[in-house]
């Protein structure tokens, strides 16, 4: 099997995506792209992955875009399958998760040249938008502990939040790359105002880098 091209609202640093996990996450967030999809069957290993070959040193590849490959509920055979798979690839490789306590868990295992991510959307907590998934500063304080590794972090869908305590929760991150953007999915979310959100660009590039997803443009008009 081959690796998927990256298409649609995704990173513009990555090439590929590649999921071993398929099915529905259970962090359930009610943005969740894949719901358009109607994709509502239990998380399942997909053993054919496992014939893909990752590899290419330009390749910059997405693992577990679908869903959250670290959730909780995911067995973590099928993460070291995963793992072992990627282990002598030359790709980069990004891992976002909304659980980054549990990539601890698998610090040796991960490939060289991996970025550890986590979203953010927002300082304060909305459990009827983010449902089942850890809390806002529960994913910080496990990106915190990151020490020795690159760190990005993805404030999307943006919500609404309090500035002080949003850019604290980022800082807490080290991030060396924000990633900032919309809801693309009319998802009826509460959203900062364009001052609110130019502020929070402005705090945030006193001490990482910002990169501006093409939806973001629909808040900054």
């Amino acid at each position: 099997m081959g690796l998927n091209r990256s298409q649609g609202n995704m990173y513009d640093f990555i090439t590929h995506t590649w999921n071993t996990v398929k099915g529905e996450c259970s962090h359930d967030c009610s943005y969740c792209y894949m719901k358009r999809f109607g994709n509502r069957n239990p998380a399942r290993f997909d053993e054919k992955e496992l014939k893909t070959l990752v590899n290419g040193k330009s390749n910059i590849v997405f693992v577990g875009s679908s869903g959250d490959l670290f959730a909780h509920d995911i067995p973590a055979e099928w993460i070291s399958k995963t793992l072992a798979h990627i282990a002598k690839s030359d790709s980069g490789f990004l891992f976002q998760s909304k659980n980054p306590g549990r990539i601890l868990d698998f610090l040796e295992f991960l490939p060289k040249r991996t970025v550890i991510c986590t979203t953010i959307e927002t300082n304060r907590w909305y459990p009827e938008v983010m449902n089942k998934s850890p809390k806002p500063s529960e994913r910080a304080d496990a990106m915190s502990r990151f020490i020795h590794n690159h760190t990005f972090v993805t404030i999307e869908p943006i919500m609404d939040f309090d500035m002080e305590e949003m850019v604290e929760l980022i800082k807490q991150c080290n991030p060396r790359q924000v990633n900032i953007g919309a809801d693309s999915g009319n998802n009826n979310l509460p959203e900062p105002s364009k001052e609110k959100l130019l502020t929070l660009i402005e705090e945030l590039q006193k001490f990482t880098e910002i990169a501006r997803k093409t939806n973001l443009k629909r808040l900054l008009n």
